[in-house]
C-alpha cells in the first residue's frame, strides 16, 4: 500500500505534484484550509457589508445621494461581473496554477477596494463594485479547487462542509462588520477594511498553499463568457427598470429581459456544443448536481433579497442605528455555526434529500414568519426568524456543495467550484433585482394616493424609495410627520408581499429536492462482495459516509482497503463503473494515483 509522501511511479498520473507526493503539504493540509477560508472571508463579507451601509449612502449630506436603483447597482454590477467570471478564471486558474490566480485575485480586490471606498458618485460606486466582482471572481473558485487537490476523498467532504460554514457565517457577520464600522467611520470604511485583510492574506498563501494545476485544461471559453455577462446584465437591468417605472409592460422593461433571455438561450446551446465549455451544461444530467445547484440558487435568491429590503426595515422603519440593525443577524451567524457542522451527521444518517429540503422548508418557515413584522412588533420576533433562516441554510450549504464537487472530476475542481459560486452570485443578484423591484412598486403603489397634495416634484422623490421619503417629510417640519407614518406603514406593507413571494420561491426549491434529488440508497446485501472497485448501484450511497466492513467510505468518494479512491471518476485497473460508463463525466480513467493517507486519486 502506498504510504503518505512516497512519489508514485512515472507516468501513472498527468496531475502536477500536490499532495500526492508532498508530505509536509498533506500535514498542513488544515492550516490550508484556515489560510483559504481566511482569504476567502474578505470576498464573502463583500456579499453583505454593503447592506447596512445602503441607507448611508442614500443620504445626500454623509452619503452620495444615491437612488434605489443605483443601490440596486451598486450590489447587481458587483454579483454580475463575479458571477460572469467565475467559471472563466475557474478555467484560468486551472491552466496558469490556482495559488497563482489566488494570489492575484486577492491583490486585484485590495486595489479595487480602496478605489470603492473614495468613490465620489453612486455611478463611480457602480463601477468601482464591478471592478471588486472582477477580482473576486479571479479568488472564489480557486479555494475550493485547492480542496479538492488537497483533501483526500475521505476528508473531503468534512473539508468543505467546514468551507460552507464559513461562507454562510461571512455573509451573515458582514452586516454586524458594517455596523462596526458605520459606528465609527465614514462609509467608505466598509470597503477600505478590504486593504490590510488581502495583503497579509496573500503573505500566508505565498508560504503555505501549495500550488497546483489541470494539465488539460482546454481553452477559454470567450464567446460564452461574454454571453453570459451580457445576458445576465440585460435580464437584471429590465427587472430594475420594471421597479423604477413603475410598470413592467413597458419597452425599456420587457425589451432588454427578452433579448437577455434570448442571449442566455443561446449560452447555453453553445456550451453544450463546444469540447471546452465555460459551463458544461451536460453535467445538469446528473440530478444529484443539478438539484443540489437548484437548491444553492433559490435559497440564496430568497436569502441576499430579504437581507436588501431587511437592512431597510431596521434603519429606516425602526431607526436602529447601522450597528444594532447589524447584530440582528448574529442570530444568523449563530444557527448557522450550530447547524452547519452536524449536516454531515445528519447526512449519513437520513440522506442529502431529506436534509437539504428540510432545510429549506425552515428557510421558508423564516420568511413567512416576516408577516407578522410591523412598525412596533417586539423586535425578537426578527431575532427568531434570523435564526430560523440560519439553521435553514446550516442544512442546505454543505451537502448541496459537497455533491456538486463529488459530480465534477478531479481535475475540473475549478468548474466545479465556479459552478456552486455562480448559482449563489447568480441567484442572489437576481433576487436583489426581483424583490427590489417588486418592493419598489408596491411601495409606490401603497404610498402615491396620499401624495395629492404634494408638487409633482416632491412627490416623485417621495415614492422613489423610503429614505427619500423620510428626506421629504423631514423638509416639511411637523407637516411631514404624517408622510413618514404613511411612508413606514408603506414600506412594511410591500416588504409583506416581497416576503410571501420569497417563502414561495423557497417552497419551489424544497419540492424541486424532494423531487429530483437522490436519496438514500439500500443498504448492501449482506455477503456483498467489496473486491470490485466499481460501487452497484444501490449498493452503496454516494452522498452518506456509509462505511463499508469498515474498509470502504462513500461520501462521494470511496475507499477501498485504504488503497483506492472513487470519486465520481475513478476506476480501478480497468474495473467497470456503474451502469457500465467509461466514467461519470464520460472522461476516460487511468490507474490510480497514491495519496497521502492511503487513498487513491484518479484523473479523467
Amino acid at each position: 500500500m502506498e504510504q503518505p509522501g512516497v512519489p508514485p511511479q512515472a507516468g501513472a498520473s498527468a496531475v502536477a505534484p500536490l499532495a500526492d507526493t508532498d508530505v509536509k503539504v498533506y500535514r498542513r493540509r488544515w492550516i490550508i484550509l484556515g489560510v483559504l477560508i481566511t482569504s476567502l472571508m474578505a470576498i464573502v463579507l463583500d456579499n453583505t457589508v454593503l447592506n447596512v451601509a445602503l441607507k448611508t449612502i442614500a443620504e445626500p449630506v454623509v452619503g452620495l445621494g444615491a437612488s434605489q436603483s443605483q443601490l440596486e447597482w451598486a450590489i447587481n454590477s458587483y454579483t454580475l461581473v463575479f458571477a460572469g467570471l467565475l467559471f472563466t478564471f475557474g478555467v484560468v486558474g486551472d491552466r496558469i496554477g490556482r495559488k497563482r490566480m489566488l494570489m492575484t485575485g486577492l491583490a486585484a480586490f485590495g486595489f479595487f477596494s480602496l478605489v470603492t471606498a473614495y468613490a465620489q458618485s453612486p455611478d463611480q460606486l457602480v463601477w468601482a463594485r464591478a471592478a471588486m466582482g472582477l477580482a473576486a471572481a479571479a479568488v472564489m473558485p480557486q479555494t475550493l479547487s485547492i480542496i479538492s487537490n488537497v483533501f483526500d476523498p475521505a476528508e473531503r467532504p468534512r473539508a468543505i462542509g467546514i468551507w460552507a460554514v464559513a461562507v454562510g457565517i461571512g455573509i451573515a457577520i458582514g452586516p454586524i462588520v458594517g455596523g462596526l464600522l458605520l459606528a465609527h467611520f465614514w462609509w467608505g470604511s466598509v470597503f477600505l477594511i478590504n486593504v490590510p485583510f488581502t495583503a497579509a492574506s496573500v503573505v500566508a498563501i505565498a508560504l503555505l498553499v501549495p500550488e497546483s494545476k489541470n494539465p488539460d485544461p482546454g481553452r477559454i471559453d470567450y464567446v460564452g463568457v461574454l454571453a453570459s455577462i451580457a445576458g445576465l446584465v440585460l435580464v437584471v437591468y429590465g427587472i430594475i427598470q420594471g421597479g423604477d417605472k413603475g410598470s413592467w409592460v413597458h419597452l425599456d422593461v420587457l425589451g432588454p429581459i427578452i433579448v437577455g433571455a434570448a442571449v442566455l438561450a443561446f449560452f447555453a446551446w453553445y456550451e453544450a456544443r463546444i469540447r471546452y465549455p465555460s459551463l458544461d451544461v451536460r453535467l445538469f444530467r446528473d440530478p444529484r448536481l443539478s438539484s443540489a445547484i437548484g437548491a444553492l440558487s433559490l435559497v440564496f435568491f430568497g436569502m441576499i433579497g430579504a437581507l436588501f429590503f431587511l437592512s431597510f426595515y431596521l434603519q429606516s422603519v425602526r431607526g436602529y442605528t447601522p450597528l444594532k440593525a447589524g447584530a440582528f443577524s448574529l442570530a444568523f451567524a449563530v444557527s448557522q455555526m450550530l447547524m452547519a457542522p452536524r449536516s454531515p451527521a445528519l447526512v449519513r444518517r437520513f440522506g442529502a434529500k431529506a436534509v437539504v429540503s428540510t432545510g429549506l422548508l425552515l428557510v421558508t418557515v423564516a420568511l413567512l414568519s416576516y408577516q407578522l413584522l410591523a412598525i412596533s412588533t417586539p423586535i425578537w420576533v426578527l431575532a427568531a426568524a434570523f435564526f430560523i433562516q440560519g439553521a435553514g441554510m446550516g442544512l442546505v450549504m454543505p451537502p448541496s456543495t459537497e455533491a456538486v464537487m463529488s459530480v465534477v472530476p478531479r481535475e475540473r475542481a475549478g468548474a466545479g467550484s465556479a459552478l456552486t459560486n455562480t448559482a449563489r452570485q447568480v441567484s442572489g443578484a437576481l433576487g436583489v433585482a426581483v424583490l427590489g423591484s417588486v418592493l419598489a412598486q408596491v411601495y409606490r403603489n401603497q404610498l402615491s394616493p396620499h401624495l395629492a397634495n404634494l408638487p409633482a416634484t416632491a412627490r416623485d422623490a417621495a415614492t422613489s424609495s423610503i429614505t427619500a421619503s423620510q428626506a421629504v417629510a423631514a423638509k416639511l417640519g411637523t407637516a411631514g410627520q404624517e408622510l413618514a407614518r404613511l411612508a413606514d406603514s408603506s414600506f412594511v406593507h410591500a416588504m409583506h408581499i416581497t416576503t410571501l413571494i420569497s417563502a414561495a420561491i423557497t417552497l419551489l426549491g424544497a419540492l424541486i429536492v424532494m423531487r429530483w434529488m437522490p436519496g438514500r440508497a439500500a443498504a448492501p446485501a449482506a455477503g456483498a462482495a467489496l473486491g470490485s472497485a466499481a460501487a452497484l448501484e444501490g449498493a452503496a450511497t454516494l452522498e452518506g459516509a456509509a462505511t463499508l466492513e469498515g474498509a470502504a467510505t462513500l461520501e462521494g468518494a470511496a475507499t477501498l482497503e485504504g488503497a483506492a479512491t472513487l470519486e465520481g471518476a475513478a476506476t480501478l485497473e480497468g474495473a467497470e463503473w456503474p451502469l457500465g460508463a467509461a466514467s461519470r463525466n464520460g472522461h476516460a480513467a487511468t490507474n490510480g494515483v497514491a495519496r497521502p493517507g492511503g487513498s487513491a486519486a484518479r484523473e479523467g
